[in-house]
């Protein structure tokens, strides 16, 4: 049974929508999907190998993206709930969405970009005050096209099975926004004729009160997106410093990631409506778990890394849409409080892994170079904790979630104004 008619409407159902209507709205993401494979893949590789930056300065630099980007989440999904109805012609999320891609447009080019005016003798510090404008617009504006396009959903369907079907949909064009980004990576990588061969040492091209309870199912959300996000920064490191292999893997592991999540995310509908929300979290949680005991107890893969990206991309997508689909289900007819409540949650996921990767940078053992014989054992316990051990803190809050199930309360944002 869905969770009923939008409060203070009619009693009518809506109607579904058509494909291409959800065809327009799984796309909407795609750039912001393009841009984060970007940053949480290479932005770490890309600062400490290619520019040459400390680990402790890479860290503080991604730090400052997350954290801006966690700050405007809350306000951009206060202010887009507070705006409904005064947005006549095309609506507060359109609108937020729009402000949004113009910001991402504008800001992310000069992020992959070497500093202008920088030269050989130019401080660190300097230089990385020279990108720090850039990252708090681009995170500001990935930060409105997410919340707008996110809060849509609640917006545009009720039945709970049609809202996991959205979501897949939506979770399938981030895979292809991903898959554009690892398959150019490859390309280029593989133009440049180094040999396959090759082991690489040094790469050198990578809040309301009244809203406190949703935080127990943002403990959830957000332990979700530590394990996507933070498997997805680091495994290019992983792949290089711990397993040594070709610096062409860090295209190729990526995109056998997510080329198994984008398969995997049209069996969510089905196995939702089959065996329930909290059940397909935990397989997702499981085959997660499954990748970190095989990270943990094998010094080296070989080609059975394949099979392990599979697994890691199979159960991220599985926990991703799944936990998505319950923020829709706690969201249910209080359709103008969606954008807070994603907003909310978000600022928990982008804090959180802003300090998850500057506490990791910050343990880093080659603190004068950029990669000794110590990143080999640090890269691998990286990736078994990133996975396992925050996998199983996502089991215990999915736990309580069984225990003590929660709903939010009806919240009018215009008696707050």
């Amino acid at each position: 049974m869905g969770p009923g008619p939008p409060a203070g409407g009619s009693g009518a159902p809506r109607r579904g929508l058509s494909l291409a209507a959800r065809l327009s709205y799984a796309v909407g993401h795609f750039l912001n999907d393009l841009c984060a494979s970007m940053w949480f893949t290479y932005l770490l590789l890309y600062l400490h190998s290619v520019r040459a930056y400390s680990s402790r300065g890479a860290g503080l630099l991604l730090l400052l993206g997350q954290v801006a980007d966690g700050l405007c989440t809350p306000l951009v999904g206060y202010e887009a709930d507070r705006a409904a109805g005064r947005c006549a012609r095309c609506g507060p999320r359109k609108s937020w969405h729009l402000v949004g891609t113009i910001c991402v447009l504008l800001s992310f080019p000069f992020i992959f970009s070497p500093c202008l005016g920088c030269g050989a003798t130019t401080p660190e510090w300097a230089a990385l005050l020279y990108y720090g404008p850039f990252v708090v617009i681009f995170q500001f504006g990935w930060a409105a096209t997410q919340i707008a396009h996110l809060s849509l959903i609640p917006e545009l369907i009720t039945n709970d099975h049609e809202k996991v079907e959205l979501t897949a949909l939506r979770y399938a064009f981030t895979v292809v926004a991903n898959i554009t980004v690892y398959g150019a990576a490859w390309l280029l990588l593989r133009l440049q004729g180094s040999s396959p061969t090759e082991p690489t040492q040094g790469v050198s091209d990578q809040l309301g009160a009244q809203d406190v309870p949703v935080f127990r199912v943002g403990l959830l959300y957000m332990s979700t997106r530590l394990i996507v996000n933070l498997s997805q920064t680091y495994i290019a490191m992983y792949l290089t410093y711990s397993l040594h292999l070709p610096k062409m893997f860090i295209a190729t592991i990526p995109l056998v990631m997510y080329i198994s999540g984008f398969f995997s995310s049209f069996l969510m509908k089905p196995i939702n409506k089959c065996i329930g929300r909290n059940l397909t979290y935990f397989m997702g949680l499981l085959v997660v778990l499954a990748f970190a005991a095989w990270v943990a107890l094998a010094d080296q893969l070989g080609v059975a890394v394949y099979v392990a990206a599979i697994l890691l991309g199979t159960g991220c997508a599985t926990i991703l849409v799944t936990s998505l689909a319950m923020t829709a289900d706690l969201i249910g007819p209080h359709t103008h409080s969606g954008a807070f409540v994603y907003g909310a949650m978000s600022f928990s996921d982008k804090v959180a892994n802003g300090l998850a990767v500057m506490a990791i940078q910050s343990l880093h053992p080659c603190p004068s170079d950029l990669c000794c014989g110590a990143c080999v054992g640090f890269y691998h316990w990286v990736m078994v904790a990133v996975t396992g051990g925050v996998g199983m803190a996502a089991t215990l809050f999915l736990c309580s979630l069984l225990l003590w199930p929660i709903r939010l309360r009806s919240w009018d944002p215009a008696a707050h104004t």
